[in-house]
């Protein structure tokens, strides 16, 4: 007999009675059905703001109207607080809120699917889609190591002298070009400086800090400083036009911002803050180095063995000043986001990047959810949801001295940098702009001022990881903990909402003139 034969035999012998086979089943049985609801209750659970939102938004809708508000602002201004939750919680894929948005104004509200589809693709949309396929060209090039030879070759080798240079030269990219490219851009800078200086870095956690938070900072504020900068500045540039620019009235032509006039109010709001940014970063950092001579060293040992830049480096290099440029001078005639789009096809004809590339590299989801909150507070605006709002809001602000003047524009500033600090910057502006700006009426303020408040103070987001991309793509590191962005974050937002309505009271009168 084989080893096959008695294998199977002494199986055969140790088999199971029919009753315990049963009994195993049962348990089994049992116990499957034990964990298919565990499953299901931990489905429900992390869907539960989901479900909260559909019962309670469900709720409301059976509920009439308040006074003064017509039934399809009232549906509206529930979607806008249902969509606002969702973006917080995020108990679903931010994208298919956008889907629910833009589903919820034609079976909800009743808008034509054109109308809404129409509202979908704006300028401002555009623009924020053309900059994210350039953020991906850009970095393409992987000028990283050499942007960091070039700030300490004007620096030098002083810890805090290197870092000022970080967050200045962060900050005048970050302006044309957005943060979350130049966070991409100058994270490797970083930590080359970083693991140059010490092998080990968990040796120097507050050196890191300083180095990193410099980035950080350097690209959340200096996002204000052009049209560029982000998407939140496009999204304020529509609206003004959208809801003031009448075309046979010159008077409104104010209402049609210029690259120009946006960096004479924003750019000495970044070039205020940035004079603090290194001295609160040192108090609260104190780096275990105080020079990063060695650092400095093998940096250039590297720089030279990369050899000189390549003729695809210095290209790229032109091309994109070519953009700005055109946004400079040109967006006026075809559009921030035509001059985008322009920019990225050169990028392509020229075989500087792929379309693989940008394909793989562009959150489409990100265009996407910009596009339907934008149409969302187009049309609160149109059926005057966001003026009943800003009623309301008005009348709270009111008994504490903020229905008007420079009080007015510290009650926004504060309610857009506690909202942005939920979601991120862009959506705050999409969600507050409309309510906001209806402000301007009853409280006889200029619409351009509440509107640079109002995109300015989105962007001191700086408590919470994941409210502004650099934040995000910083953290991503794995040098940083939460707790080190509440650390720095309130000193932060401390100076820069200082700074803010230092210049409002005494800056923009001036420059309104």
């Amino acid at each position: 007999m084989n080893s096959l034969t008695l294998a199977r035999h002494s199986l055969q012998a140790h088999e199971p009675s029919a009753g315990w086979s049963a009994w195993l089943m049962r348990q089994g049985y049992q116990h499957l059905l034990l964990l298919r609801s565990q499953i299901n209750l931990y489905y429900f659970w992390e869907k539960r703001w989901f479900f909260f939102v559909l019962v309670f938004g469900g709720l409301f809708l059976t509920l009439p109207p308040p006074t003064g508000l017509s039934q399809q602002g009232w549906v509206l201004l529930i979607m806008s607080a249902a969509s606002t939750i969702l973006f917080i919680t995020q108990p679903i894929p931010l994208p298919s809120v956008a889907l629910l948005i833009v589903i919820g104004q034609v079976l909800l509200v009743g808008l034509d699917s054109d109308e809404v589809a129409g509202n979908l693709m704006t300028d401002s949309v555009l623009f924020i889609m053309g900059s994210l396929m350039l953020a991906v060209a850009v970095v393409k090039q992987k000028l990283d190591k050499r942007i960091a030879w070039a700030i300490v070759r004007i620096t030098g080798t002083r810890t805090v002298n290197i870092c000022f240079g970080i967050t200045l030269v962060c900050g005048l990219m970050a302006s044309f070009i957005g943060e979350h490219t130049v966070a991409a851009m100058m994270l490797p800078v970083g930590l080359t400086l970083i693991s140059l200086t010490n092998q080990n870095p968990a040796r120097i956690p507050k050196l890191s800090a300083f180095i990193l938070f410099s980035i950080v900072f350097g690209c959340t504020m200096a996002g204000i400083g052009t049209p560029s900068g982000g998407a939140r500045n496009a999204i304020m540039i529509d609206y003004w036009q959208q809801f003031f620019y009448v075309p046979d009235d010159p008077s409104t032509r104010r209402y049609l911002v210029d690259y120009l006039t946006w960096m004479a109010y924003g750019y000495p709001l970044f070039l205020a803050q940035i004079i603090f940014v290194t001295p609160i970063l040192y108090y609260t950092f104190k780096p275990e180095r105080l020079d990063l001579s060695r650092a400095v060293a093998r940096l250039r040992v590297q720089i030279e063995l990369d050899g000189p830049m390549t003729p695809a480096a210095w290209l790229s290099i032109i091309l994109f000043i070519g953009v700005m440029l055109g946004w400079i001078f040109a967006s006026q005639l075809v559009g921030m986001g035509i001059v985008a789009l322009m920019g990225t096809c050169a990028f392509l004809v020229t075989g500087l990047v792929k379309w693989e590339d940008i394909n793989a590299g562009v959150n489409w989801g990100v265009v996407l959810l910009y596009a339907a909150a934008i149409s969302l507070g187009v049309e609160m605006q149109a059926t005057g949801a966001a003026s009943w709002l800003a009623g309301q809001v008005l009348a709270l602000f009111e008994p504490l001295g903020m229905g008007h003047g420079i009080g007015l524009l510290a009650g926004i500033a504060l309610l857009t940098a506690v909202v942005a600090n939920t979601m991120a910057p862009g959506a705050a502006v999409a969600v507050l702009g409309p309510i906001v700006l209806k402000l301007a009426g009853p409280a006889e303020a200029d619409p351009i001022q509440i509107g640079f408040m109002t995109a300015f103070a989105s962007a001191f987001a700086y408590l919470a990881v994941a409210s502004s991309p650099a934040s995000t793509i910083i953290f991503s590191s794995g040098f940083l903990q939460i707790g080190d962005f509440l650390r720095i974050g309130w000193r932060m937002a401390l100076m820069s909402m200082a700074m803010l309505l230092l210049q409002a009271k005494f800056l923009w009168p001036w420059l309104a003139q």
